[in-house]
């Protein structure tokens, strides 16, 4: 086997079978990817956020040494071990942010994402804490990304090793989360059509958003399934794929089939055979292996008061213990060393926290 496709062939096995292959409707009907938070474990979080506030400790200081959980760090370990080596999902439920302050509600999310990983810069300005958040924005404009939407997310992979997001608030009706296994829809495509899964080995041209790292161009090329090490890693925003066909010339055409091959992963993920929804709660924590997940959320109609507006908080997360990546990686990660890769770094982006949504 190969790192490389050429031609039509596949590097990859014919099927791959493990705990990542899973399928939604057996989800549905086992509950060991919920862990419920004990009292015992939220006393652990709220002694360590009195213990951030009381010590003046700063956004930028938490981490596993200032934010200090006896027993439930032990249990973050192992959920990360499920994360990175299993099914690649997992919901934690019930951090009390109805008695938080969003600053409280921050340092414990930003207290519990340092069990699993750095901070990664999720955007040109720099923020290691995400918002996500309806902005009013227009996703006809260039620099604008979908999660400042109300819009429904096409099934994607964000541009880090885990993402995270922790539900302040719900919509009024909709934003509902979806998620399918990469490694489930490989097999599919292999067992239907192999041709076109061999398509996706093939370097996609995928658009920056006008979020352009110093000396690169505004697009990066980057494969849709990549077989490295005796693993499938998957990266696609199939959305930003087409805006880069559009956008820029300059870009590789895609072929006819290329084109097949992403409109059929699409068909696959969208298939309730395969994906599964869930519903946000307020206090709900879903943490994501970017690499063997892709996600979406369907629309949302939001509030009409602005203090009741659906927001959530976003981590993108790079562990110590992650897998190896191709080195074509680099070209977005800017970097394929575990614990130091992911995110997005331009011209003069400063890392810092924030908790207004932007």
């Amino acid at each position: 086997m190969n790192d490389t496709a050429s031609g039509t062939s596949v590097p990859a096995p014919a099927r791959i079978d493990g705990p990542s292959a899973w399928k939604g409707p057996d989800m549905l009907g086992r509950s060991d990817w919920i862990y419920h938070l004990s009292e015992s474990d939220i006393a652990e979080i709220d002694a360590a956020v009195h213990a951030i506030q009381a010590g003046g400790i700063g956004f930028a200081g938490i981490g596993q040494e200032t934010f200090v959980l006896p027993t439930l760090g032990s249990r973050l370990a192992s959920i990360l071990d499920d994360l990175l080596n299993g099914r690649g999902f997992v919901m934690l439920r019930g951090l009390p942010v109805s008695r938080y302050t969003e600053e409280q509600s921050a340092i414990a999310y930003l207290g519990l994402g340092s069990y699993l990983g750095s901070f990664r810069s999720q955007n040109a300005k720099g923020h290691l804490l995400g918002h996500v958040r309806d902005l009013g924005a227009d996703i006809s404009t260039p620099g604008t990304r979908f999660y400042q939407t109300n819009r429904a997310l096409e099934y994607h992979t964000d541009s880090c090793d885990i993402v995270g997001l922790l539900c302040l608030k719900t919509a009024r009706s909709g934003g509902e989360s979806r998620i399918v296994s990469s490694v489930a829809i490989y097999n599919e495509m292999m067992a239907r059509r192999p041709d076109l899964a061999a398509e996706l080995f093939h370097a996609f041209p995928t658009d920056r958003r006008g979020e352009v790292p110093e000396g690169m161009l505004p697009w990066f090329d980057m494969p849709v399934f990549n077989w490295h090490e005796g693993l499938l890693t998957t990266i696609y925003v199939g959305q930003y794929i087409r805006s880069a066909q559009k956008n820029f010339p300059q870009a590789r055409r895609l072929t006819d089939r290329e084109v097949e091959a992403l409109d059929y992963l699409d068909t696959l993920s969208n298939d309730p055979s395969l994906n599964l929804q869930m519903e946000f709660l307020p206090g709900d924590m879903q943490f994501l292996h970017n690499h063997q997940i892709l996600h979406s959320r369907t629309d949302f109609e939001d509030w009409t008061e602005p203090e009741r507006k659906r927001h959530l908080l976003r981590l993108w997360l790079a562990p110590r213990n992650a897998r190896s990546l191709p080195e074509v990686f680099a070209t977005r990660y800017g970097s394929v060393q575990p614990g130091d890769r992911g995110g997005i770094i331009v011209k003069d982006t400063a890392l810092n926290f924030t908790l207004e949504p932007a």
